[in-house]
């Protein structure tokens, strides 16, 4: 039986674990968009979205109650002015978890946990506007030959003093 198993403890005395939670709640508001473990985000998904409901009461208590749980006085007026008017008419479910794949190091499931109205920045160049800022190709052989010529006079030497 699960009797009284509810919630997620992460292999963390409480202590740690709310401070896990606190500084997730922190990087989640500050950035709209974290790469987190499977685990910790659902175990945050639902502290984040109880922090937009309150934003969205916009009352004095309702901000020292957001500050006990994220204690930065910055994010916590972005949540109040940006983020809570961006979600004033939806309902819920101000969160979305989409799967990135397995971590290199021990193969943990990977997340991407962020706001689901973020608004979208625009992106950087690619790589095919790097490609064209380079110098031509010329120039590039000529550095090489130089480069080449340097490295086997170095070799020729190894070799020389190696065998004599």
């Amino acid at each position: 039986m699960r009797h009284g198993k509810a919630g997620f403890k992460l292999g963390r005395v409480t202590a740690h674990r709310w401070a896990l939670f606190r500084n997730l709640l922190v990087a989640l508001f500050r950035h709209e968009r974290i790469m987190t473990t499977e685990a910790k985000a659902k175990a945050v998904r639902g502290l984040a979205d109880h922090m937009v409901t309150l934003a969205k009461r916009d009352d004095l208590h309702a901000r020292r109650q957001v500050l006990s749980m994220v204690p930065d006085a910055v994010v916590v007026k972005k949540l109040f002015d940006t983020i809570a008017a961006r979600f004033s008419e939806r309902p819920g479910g101000y969160t979305r978890i989409m799967k990135a794949g397995l971590r290199a190091g021990d193969r943990a499931p990977m997340v991407v946990l962020e706001l689901v109205d973020r608004p979208e920045a625009p992106k950087e160049k690619g790589k095919k506007d790097a490609k064209a800022e380079k110098a031509p190709k010329e120039d590039k052989k000529a550095g090489k030959g130089e480069a080449s010529a340097g490295a086997a006079k170095g070799r020729r030497k190894k070799a020389a003093a190696a065998a004599g």
